[in-house]
């Protein structure tokens, strides 16, 4: 079995080619056309860690993907917080065929899902783009959603000022001095930073704002406060946010529906603030690494 580093990954990964991916696989798991259970997390607390395992059998493919968190990482030992391996098996023999890094995975098909929220969700019209975070996810998050939506104006907030400034200087963007400069007038927002507590304030949204939730995972954290989150509240898996969203969990507010269900058209897209709270599913890593294992064939 072979191990593929991030270099050969990313020579099958693009836009273009992610962003549709991510479509069929959220449709097909709200047809439930792919089998994924929600994701098992064992606790390293004696080290800070979290350790999951993600698995999901999509058609002639399955897979797996072990990941590890561990946030200290930024502080102390100057690795990624977020470190994965996917192994791809054939579904008809159970045979392994290829073990993936998942760092690069990962980081790609968070933010074509949100480019798959802003295009299905997002006023045609939008053209103001704020980004909370200035990391990993807000990098790919401006390049995704610019396939999307013709932003005119991108705004970034981080909270290191020196860390918003590069960003801003490498992405052609600009800096707001709050969170709240950032989102107030935009048409889409991308909450991605790493957080526990409620920070964006729904009295800073718009009433047809669409905000993309990415940067709190786990039944006890949050992102949005309770008015935030009076929108309509799409997610990827109705099972996984029930379990795993704090947001949804803590706020109380009703799931509108699955963003598979708009996709196939099980579920009208909502006519006013939606909230897209993502929280990183089996299928969509699935889908990402067989999109580039296809493509490698391909190319051999």
């Amino acid at each position: 079995m072979e191990f593929w580093d991030e270099e050969k990954i990313r020579e099958g990964l693009t836009w273009e080619a992610l962003i549709p991916a991510m479509e069929r696989a959220l449709r097909d798991l709200s047809l439930r056309r792919i089998q994924q259970p929600v994701r098992s997390v064992l606790r390293v607390p004696e080290h800070e860690g979290i350790f999951a395992l993600m698995p999901a059998v999509d058609g002639d493919l399955m897979g797996a993907k072990l990941v590890t968190i561990y946030e200290k990482n930024a502080r102390e030992a100057k690795l990624p917080t977020h470190q994965a391996t996917i192994v791809l098996f054939s579904a008809k023999t159970g045979e392994p065929l290829a073990a993936m890094d998942g760092r690069l995975i990962t980081e790609m098909r968070t933010a074509a899902v949100s480019a798959v929220a802003t295009k299905l969700l997002a006023l045609p019209e939008a053209r103001v783009l704020a980004i909370l975070g200035s990391g990993v996810q807000a990098r790919s998050h401006v390049q995704a959603l610019r396939r999307v939506r013709d932003f005119r104006e991108v705004r970034v907030w981080s909270r290191t000022a020196d860390h918003a400034r590069r960003f801003a200087a490498e992405h052609g963007t600009r800096t707001a001095e709050s969170a709240e400069a950032a989102v107030r007038g935009a048409d889409v927002i991308v909450s991605a930073c790493s957080v526990r507590e409620p920070f964006v304030q729904g009295e800073w949204l718009g009433e047809q704002t669409l905000v993309c939730a990415v940067g709190a995972v786990g039944p006890e954290r949050r992102e949005l406060d309770d008015a935030a989150m009076r929108g309509a509240v799409v997610v990827e898996s109705r099972e996984a946010a029930a379990r795993e969203s704090g947001d949804v969990i803590g706020s109380g507010e009703p799931i509108y529906a699955e963003i598979g269900e708009v996709l196939a058209g099980l579920r009208p897209a909502p006519a006013r603030r939606a909230v897209f709270k993502s929280l990183g599913v089996a299928a969509e890593d699935l889908a990402a690494a067989a999109l580039a294992w296809r493509a490698a064939k391909t190319i051999i």
